[in-house]
């Protein structure tokens, strides 16, 4: 089927461009969805009337993508799900869950926004893509762990957490240690420092302290 673009359309073309796309796609998603126009000679007419207006709306459109996109690129959403010892999910994260932590966060975005490559199926970290706009997109991240504490390590780590539950108290208690030892020695050093301070102010054996 014939269609004229009324947006830009990813892999498909420019607004204005006039392109050949199944029919089952045009009926079910370009047409009703207000992205596209039978290709005739009256919809040609039609569009040429209203090309400078649907320029002016879709830079309106953009350049409010282009606000959001500025607060939003970057973010990072959890998802609490049950997962075997090796990290495989049992189930799957769907653009419709991240939808709906992206929501929870404070942004307006929909379902057919969020552009899931390949089915997430496992725990870590995960760049999923925000299409705010034809023009605009954003990246955001999705961090599926068992628990909220979990994600939090993999926020730190970049590495998901998985073993079996021993494992992975281990692996979150190695990564706490350190932090842990560096604080003890900056005490030791803050110690060490005011003794010798004190030896220094201290007079020597004999003397008599000036003034």
């Amino acid at each position: 089927m014939q269609v004229i673009l009324l947006e830009r359309i990813e892999k498909l073309g420019q607004m204005g461009d006039e392109v050949t796309v199944k029919p089952g796609f045009a009926r079910n998603y370009l047409l009703p969805q207000g992205k596209a126009l039978r290709a005739n000679k009256e919809n040609r007419a039609h569009f040429d009337q209203q090309k400078a207006q649907l320029e002016a709306d879709n830079l309106k459109r953009k350049s409010e993508a282009e606000q959001v996109a500025g607060k939003i690129d970057g973010l990072m959403v959890t998802l609490v799900r049950q997962a075997s010892e090796m990290g495989n999910l049992y189930g799957s994260v769907t653009a419709r869950d991240i939808a709906e932590q992206v929501v929870a966060a404070g942004f307006t975005v929909e379902k057919r926004q969020i552009i899931v490559d390949k089915p997430i199926k496992s725990l870590g970290i995960e760049d999923v893509r925000v299409q705010l706009h034809p023009e605009v997109s954003v990246v955001v991240k999705a961090n599926v762990a068992r628990s909220l504490e979990e994600a939090e390590m993999q926020a730190q780590t970049g590495q998901a957490i998985v073993g079996s539950p021993d494992e992975r108290e281990d692996m979150m208690a190695e990564e706490e240690a350190p932090a842990e030892e560096v604080v003890a020695e900056e005490v030791v050093a803050e110690e060490f420092a005011a003794e010798d301070i004190a030896g220094e102010a201290a007079p020597a054996e004999g003397e008599e302290a000036t003034a």
